[in-house]
């Protein structure tokens, strides 16, 4: 249900919300995973999101032995930014990471396209699971695809008008 909506802000709780947040991640995949959020500079790496949980948790696979992992075990807070170039569509997910070693969970995750960084395949020992439970996530989402938004873009820059921006707002997946 929506708990704010005007033209360009909607704030989304609940249901609503999680699906958006798998819709949003769904279409990026790969996020920046940043760890250590009280340290500059800010330490972020490129990762490939496996599910998005019908309670708003959002999974990876991890290297145990990664500097990822021991910053999560360090401090589990985590700001995850996605970016959809071809829809202009951006969430932002600030956290906190649980490492697993569960392997039906791992079993659940595994595709063919992590035995580039996972050799042993799903028994690797170096294997783990994140899960990052989201605090806070905020979302950007043009009303148009990104070609139709340069065009007015471009329009508003030449006639002087003001641009529709789209639709933007909080994502609140834990009420």
């Amino acid at each position: 249900m929506s708990i704010q909506h005007s033209d360009d802000l909607q704030h989304l709780e609940g249901k609503e919300a999680i699906e958006k947040m798998q819709s949003l991640v769904n279409d990026a995949n790969i996020c920046m995973f940043t760890t250590l959020l009280t340290e500059l500079p800010l330490d972020a790496r490129p990762m490939a999101t496996q599910k998005v949980d019908d309670g708003g948790n959002i999974w990876f696979l991890s290297g145990a032995s990664s500097h990822k992992n021991k910053h999560v075990e360090r401090d589990p807070r985590v700001q995850l930014f996605y970016s959809n170039k071809n829809g202009a569509e951006f969430l932002s997910v600030y956290g906190e990471a649980t490492i697993y070693k569960d392997r039906q969970k791992i079993e659940e995750l595994w595709n063919n396209i992590a035995k580039a960084w996972f050799k042993g395949g799903k028994d690797d020992p170096d294997l783990t699971v994140i899960k990052v439970k989201p605090e806070y996530a905020y979302y950007w989402d043009t009303k148009s695809n990104k070609a139709i938004s340069l065009i007015k873009i471009a329009a508003s820059a030449i006639s002087g008008a003001s641009i529709d921006e789209g639709i933007q707002g909080e994502l609140n997946v834990r009420r």
